[in-house]
């Protein structure tokens, strides 16, 4: 996946940029309070506030403060310093959490469901990995099975042709599992390496799309047994803590096997991966900080924990 494989420093500066607004806000009154004078329990409850605040949420806020408790800082620490500990600390509660989304390493062909809330960025996350993977020589098919919504198709259908992936609609207001069983009809017979499917994302009627999607995987399942082969999970980091709800839903009800997270140039509070991360059973594998195609990449802890305390790629090993 040429397009969503990048260690150069040009992501990590988009990164960096992208988190700026969480990183401004977290470090500010972090480095502040904590160059100030030598740390007592004042100030480490005051450190675990404020980590609660910037969304990292409350069991690894109060992990974080801890953890820097038994660093020695005060008036003669360095903000650099304070934020490197910072970074180690947040990317401690995250390594764990990370996966590898790696669909051509599969059984032909790699069926990848993509789910969540309408808005979250899910038809774009798939467009863009169509792109990456047919930019690394795969041959792609793309279903549009969110059928309800025909602005969703059409930006589907203009994303295909972008990437060059081929393309499968039905009818507005069709059946998506049939859709979706014969998007893998066709991709088996025509040799195709990936098969990307869309779904709706119709929360307000939360057992009805959860009955929809759950029939669509077991009328893949009538195909290839082990199908979908990954079911990612888009969540939009602009509706903060909402995020934990909506990976609640689907997560006990779909077998989520990722998480993506977009749209994390657009908020302040993009420290929301840590408790999703935590709180989910399933890794984040990508993380998107823009519009662009080569805005969505693998999610690398460590690297995502610096950029979030404004370090970016000073560092990195």
């Amino acid at each position: 996946m040429a397009a969503l494989i990048d260690t150069k420093r040009g992501w990590l500066s988009r990164l960096t940029e992208g988190l700026s607004r969480s990183s401004r806000q977290m470090t500010r009154q972090v480095t502040q309070v904590l160059v100030a004078k030598p740390l007592d329990q004042e100030q480490l409850d005051a450190l675990e506030e404020m980590l609660i605040e910037a969304d990292l949420g409350p069991h690894a806020a109060a992990r974080i403060a801890a953890a820097f408790g038994v660093q020695r800082f005060g008036r003669s620490s360095t903000e650099d310093e304070v934020k490197e500990a910072l970074a180690e600390a947040i990317a401690a509660e995250l390594t764990p959490r990370q996966g590898r989304f790696d669909p051509l390493s599969g059984p032909r062909p790699f069926v990848v469901l993509f789910i969540g809330v309408n808005g979250s960025g899910k038809t774009t996350t798939l467009g863009k990995i169509a792109a990456g993977l047919t930019a690394g020589g795969a041959k792609v098919l793309v279903a549009a099975g969110d059928t309800f919504r025909a602005a969703a198709v059409e930006q589907l259908a203009i994303w295909s042709g972008r990437a060059g992936a081929d393309f499968i609609r039905a009818p507005d207001g069709a059946d998506a599992a049939g859709l979706a069983f014969d998007g893998l009809e066709r991709a088996r017979a025509e040799g195709h390496d990936v098969l990307l499917i869309d779904t709706a994302g119709r929360l307000q009627n939360k057992q009805g799309l959860m009955d929809e999607l759950t029939k669509m995987i077991r009328v893949l399942r009538k195909i290839d047994p082990a199908a979908p082969h990954e079911v990612l999970l888009v969540l939009d980091a602009t509706v903060g803590r909402n995020a934990l709800a909506q990976e609640n839903v689907f997560g006990n009800a779909i077998g989520v096997t990722g998480i993506v997270m977009t749209k994390l140039d657009g908020t302040a509070r993009g420290g929301v991966l840590v408790p999703v991360a935590q709180a989910s059973d399933s890794p984040i594998k990508l993380i998107g900080v823009g519009e662009g195609i080569e805005d969505l990449q693998p999610f690398d802890a460590r690297a995502f924990s610096r950029s979030l305390v404004g370090l970016g790629a000073a560092g990195r090993g």
